[in-house]
């Protein structure tokens, strides 16, 4: 027994170059043969998992694609709240988001983290959470990744910008 992880997103009428897409393998040594087997025929690269570390895996990537974009699905409600119009959103964000992605795949997430909470600005902060108050979902979820980005990338006046996310 085993198994075979693209670490890939499928979404209907989108192609995948399978070339392209990074396996996890795991198994018995005969199903550990016959995937990489399948891996090399796909000329793809592969790589070995342990059967225990296979939710991790499988939560890396939902971080790496289902969480992003629900994070952008999220950035979109509060541009609306913010007046910016249905048809700008995207197009709004998609300079940033394609910098902050260039910033992360040349450098590093430490390099790559900006903004208010980088900054240690703890005004900007909580005037983010006033305003958020008002899209349902946001607030808790900008709660959540500030805490996140505090544990574990770089932060200045990280004391005052915890003090400021424990109190919310």
């Amino acid at each position: 027994m085993g198994s075979l992880h693209p670490m890939m997103t499928f979404v209907p009428g989108v192609r995948v170059r399978m070339a392209e897409v990074p396996f996890a393998i795991e198994g018995d040594r005969e199903a550990v043969r016959v995937a990489r087997r399948i891996v090399r025929d796909l000329k793809a690269r592969f790589f070995a998992i342990s059967k225990r570390n296979k939710p991790l895996y499988h939560a890396f990537g939902s971080f790496s694609s289902p969480m992003v974009i629900a994070t952008l699905a999220m950035a979109e409600r509060v541009a609306a709240a913010a007046g910016v119009p249905a048809r700008m959103r995207r197009d709004v964000m998609l300079p940033i988001v394609k910098k902050t992605f260039r910033n992360y795949l040349e450098a590093s997430a430490d390099k790559a983290f900006s903004g208010p909470i980088a900054r240690g600005d703890v005004n900007t902060i909580r005037r983010h959470l006033k305003a958020l108050r008002t899209v349902p979902g946001a607030r808790e979820l900008y709660l959540a990744l500030a805490r996140s980005a505090l544990r574990n990338l770089p932060v200045r006046n990280r004391r005052a910008v915890a003090q400021v996310l424990k109190n919310e």
